[in-house]
């Protein structure tokens, strides 16, 4: 019996100390190769045990937290957007996209290693407070937010309802550095605002933000303004972050022909091009529009914005936006933990990349950030009717807002013109 065993015996030895060999050549980088990704990965594992077994403090360096810091840093070495995520920080992401949560209304962004604020949202806390684009944050609670993190940024903003939160701010502009103490809230806001009849025919409609009720309460916009016989539009979309691109594309659905392309993704193979496109009715309106931007118009804002320019819908007015246009996946792995991975990017209509490069504006007009600061609260503060009152309360007399005043002289002109609208079909191509 034993003779009739011994060569299976001897078999599973020789197998064995084979696979062990071949582990160890490969981690030594011998004459056994599986490839690129394995030599690597034994590269890895042996910075890895060096650094676990002489670094001075053992708990610093044990492995499990050496390699969460290591994935970290990896992925978000590729771009600002990428990031892995921890189990409890996947947690999170997976419970934000089904219930509100406590914040204090601010989008941001990772920007030369910096967490910089994109916008604050319109009447949150944010807002209220006085955070403007382009500050960054630097330290809550008193804990700073060093080689950061989104996600962990994120964390740290976000509580209960009701809950206080303290935020250390650097404002670039002026060097400054400042505290605000904000109350937390339920971020649920209206994201069409100030829907009116400016000089004569021409409507004004701001949007804040792209979320589920966004295109609905637009198009009730539109109708009112159309029932007095509104003839041009302003869009207002200034520090509007963006939101969801199906919002996005609902919004812009009213001046697009059926089964128009209004923008599309395209990733790294070339198969992965995915094209959206309306599903309106060809009962599209067709009014000169003048559409309102500044650098913190990011994202869902931006498609908007580059879909009505590229195909000769509206002339826009500001300032260069903010230059988000990549898409995002959330990519599960074992052990509970993902992914956040950029996967493609966005494309206007004509072919132009959004993403890192924004929208310059046809009519070119910067206001200065602490001009902004009094525009927004204007626009928040409408209630306000007596000019002495609202100096009294902020501190300043109401200023004109001359992007606003330009984007209507922009269509006065387009409306005299009797060619309007010029042209109505999509560019060919790229430009």
């Amino acid at each position: 019996m034993f003779k009739r065993i011994l060569p299976f015996v001897l078999w599973a030895l020789i197998a064995a100390n084979t696979l062990f060999l071949v582990a160890h050549l490969g981690e030594m980088g011998g004459w056994f190769d599986l490839g690129p990704g394995d030599r690597q990965v034994a590269r890895f594992r042996r910075v890895l045990r060096t650094v676990e077994h002489n670094y001075v403090d053992p708990t610093a360096a044990a492995a499990d937290k050496l390699t969460d810091r290591a994935l970290a840093d990896m992925v978000r070495g590729l771009d600002p957007h990428s990031e892995f995520l921890l189990r409890r920080e996947y947690e999170r992401v997976q419970d934000d996209l089904k219930s509100e949560f406590g914040g204090i209304g601010v989008q941001i962004e990772l920007r030369d290693e910096k967490v910089t604020v994109i916008a604050p949202i319109a009447g949150t806390p944010s807002e209220r407070a006085g955070i403007l684009r382009g500050d960054q944050i630097v330290k809550v609670d008193g804990h700073e937010l060093e080689r950061p993190r989104i996600s962990a940024a994120v964390e740290r903003l976000r509580g209960q309802p009701g809950t206080k939160v303290h935020l250390t701010l650097v404002r670039p502009s002026t060097t400054q550095s400042l505290d605000f103490e904000l109350t937390r809230e339920i971020i649920k806001v209206d994201t069409v605002r100030g829907v009116s009849m400016l000089d004569g025919d021409i409507g004004y409609i701001q949007l804040t933000q792209f979320t589920e009720r966004t295109a609905a309460e637009f198009r009730a916009g539109l109708d009112q303004l159309e029932r007095q016989g509104m003839r041009a539009l302003v869009l207002d979309l200034r520090n509007n972050p963006g939101g969801l691109l199906a919002a996005a594309v609902e919004v812009l659905e009213p001046f697009f022909k059926h089964d128009e392309l209004v923008v599309y993704t395209q990733g790294r193979d070339a198969g992965s091009r995915r094209e959206l496109h309306s599903t309106a009715a060809d009962s599209r309106r067709k009014y000169p529009i003048a559409v309102l931007v500044n650098s913190g118009s990011a994202s869902a804002a931006e498609i908007v914005t580059a879909a009505l320019r590229d195909t000769h819908r509206a002339v826009v007015v500001g300032e260069r936006t903010f230059g988000k246009g990549s898409v995002q996946t959330l990519l599960p792995l074992p052990l509970g933990e993902a992914v956040r991975l950029t996967t493609a990017k966005y494309y206007t209509p004509g072919g132009r990349v959004i993403n890192g490069h924004g929208i310059a504006p046809d009519v070119d007009l910067p206001v200065s950030v602490e001009d902004d600061r009094r525009l927004g609260i204007q626009r928040v503060r409408d209630d306000f009717t007596s000019p002495a009152e609202f100096k009294a309360r902020f501190g300043f007399e109401p200023i004109a807002d001359r992007q606003r005043e330009a984007a209507v002289g922009v269509l006065q002109g387009l409306l005299v013109f009797s060619g309007w609208p010029r042209n109505l079909t999509a560019p060919a191509g790229p430009r």
